[in-house]
């Protein structure tokens, strides 16, 4: 939502949210007072409040970026806390493994993300998150899920193909990550569902209903972290909130509806064959897990995680590919010398040779995905909440309450982490000097966070991509539509390109 957007609808609620935000002054002068008294320890230096991050939403981490090239480390004054902000290996490490315990989502992460993601694994601490991640990591780590999602992966990667190669023919400009979106989407419902929803191609009107619903409900819930009127907002069903509860309806109705009729096919025994069990509701309904509020939690949870997170990695990737049209054909023909693919296949020939085995040899398309990822996480914000009063390795403190946060899209800006090229994307840098593939700190390379919490689905995700990147670059050459436009990212929990990406497909003699 526009900042003007945010004021007009505010306009008739005006005296009410005026005595709020005076009350909210006096008390921000009231919890900070103390901060600044305090002798005994020293805090982050402060770079400014959440009113400077409303004011910049609409860039808001080119804003984060600017504070963070003066500062690797400092805090923001909010109406109830600080909020710190590190780009420092040394507290993200201190943050997700050292003092582990001491930093989790917390009632304020919860508040803020309940309405979407109820009590999901992304949302919890303590014991329900152990359970939820126990599950989990037991369901990603089966070979019948491994084999499922791969052949879900490679028939959508296909599907999208020949979509691409209609629009190649009759030289018609594709929005790539509207593609990337439905695709992932479809991928995502059927290995979690066993649902095909097909919005690649908008037979299934439903489906395309919640994909909207879910985006909606994601910028306004990425709002309410600036936003400290939510709440006000929320009680008069205006603006961003009255968005959100609209959403949220839709998405609700929508995946009740398919937990029901998912426990009732389990239940029958003509269903309960091997075929119905590849998709992960399945295999948590085997395991005995019938609450439906248990469940929605955890296919939301999945679903952000698995559609929006690789389909806008992906739509970064091929952004940077058309920008970089040297690197484009560099993966273009690592591909053709991967899976040997003769002159004059079709799509369905080139699949069939996109193996775990050709894949495997696909180093520089591994870390050029990686330097996409660098550049540009799904996830540009990981925030904790510290439950307790803590010191940092860089010798400043922190209190019980703050919002403590690190910034993929920050660090991978950084200059001190990775030189005086850090903005250009140039996938040799994930190359040693022997050729060979080189890991870097996860503390560092941060779009996966590090330590207990670190991302289940990492090997699942870069498979899908590779598999959806060797389809497609296999099989066509990109190029921008618009070579001069500016590319900008929505705000919002994930990193979506603002109005999508608008390209010209051209077919390659495979």
């Amino acid at each position: 939502m526009a900042f003007t957007d945010f004021l007009f609808a505010l306009k008739p609620h005006f005296l009410p949210i005026l005595i709020a935000t005076i009350v909210l002054v006096t008390y921000i002068i009231k919890i900070h007072g103390c901060r600044f008294l305090d002798k005994k320890r020293k805090y982050h230096p402060v770079g400014g409040t959440v009113i400077h991050q409303l004011f910049n939403f609409h860039r808001l981490l080119e804003y984060m970026t600017d504070l963070t090239i003066k500062r690797k480390t400092y805090s923001l004054l909010s109406f109830t806390r600080s909020e710190v902000y590190t780009s420092d290996p040394a507290n993200v490490e201190h943050m997700l493994v050292t003092n582990f315990s001491n930093y989790g989502k917390g009632w304020y992460h919860h508040n803020v993300l309940t309405d979407l993601l109820g009590d999901g694994i992304f949302t919890v601490d303590g014991e329900k998150w152990r359970h939820q991640r126990k599950s989990a990591s037991y369901q990603f780590s089966t070979k019948l899920l491994r084999e499922f999602s791969g052949s879900v992966f490679k028939s959508n990667a296909v599907k999208l193909a020949g979509i691409v190669s209609e629009a190649a023919i009759s030289n018609n400009i594709i929005e790539l990550q509207d593609l990337f979106m439905k695709s992932a989407l479809d991928s995502v419902f059927k290995v979690i569902l066993g649902v095909e929803l097909d919005t690649m191609c908008g037979t299934y009107r439903e489906g395309t209903q919640f994909s909207n619903a879910f985006d909606e409900a994601s910028a306004a819930i990425m709002f309410r972290y600036v936003n400290f009127l939510w709440k006000v907002q929320r009680f008069l069903n205006i603006g961003s909130e009255a968005v959100l509860k609209k959403s949220l309806k839709v998405i609700d109705e929508y995946v009740y509806k398919l937990i029901r009729s998912k426990i009732e096919q389990s239940q029958k025994p003509q269903d309960n064959s091997i075929g119905l069990k590849g998709d992960i509701l399945s295999r948590f309904l085997d395991l005995n897990e019938t609450d439906p509020k248990y469940l929605k939690d955890i296919i939301l949870s999945f679903i952000i995680a698995g559609k929006d997170t690789t389909a806008i990695t992906l739509s970064w990737f091929l952004y940077q590919l058309c920008k970089n049209p040297h690197v484009q054909e560099k993966i273009a023909q690592e591909i053709r010398e991967a899976t040997k693919v003769e002159n004059g296949s079709i799509i369905d020939e080139l699949a069939a040779k996109v193996t775990d085995e050709s894949m495997e040899k696909m180093q520089y398309l591994h870390a050029a995905l990686t330097e996409t990822l660098r550049l540009h996480p799904a996830l540009p914000v990981e925030s904790k909440y510290c439950f307790s009063d803590d010191k940092w390795p860089d010798g400043y403190s922190v209190r019980k309450g703050d919002l403590v946060s690190f910034q993929p899209y920050v660090m991978g800006r950084m200059k001190f982490l990775w030189g005086e090229d850090a903005e250009k994307f140039r996938p040799e840098r994930w190359f040693d000097e022997n050729g060979s593939l080189k890991k870097e700190s996860s503390f560092k390379f941060t779009a996966f966070q590090a330590g207990p919490r670190i991302c289940l689905g990492k090997e699942f995700a870069y498979r899908q991509m590779k598999i959806f990147s060797a389809i497609l670059l296999g099989s066509h050459s990109f190029k921008l539509a618009d070579q001069m436009k500016l590319v900008k990212y929505r705000t919002m929990l994930t990193l979506q390109i603002d109005g999508g990406l608008y390209a010209y497909a051209l077919k390659r003699n495979i």
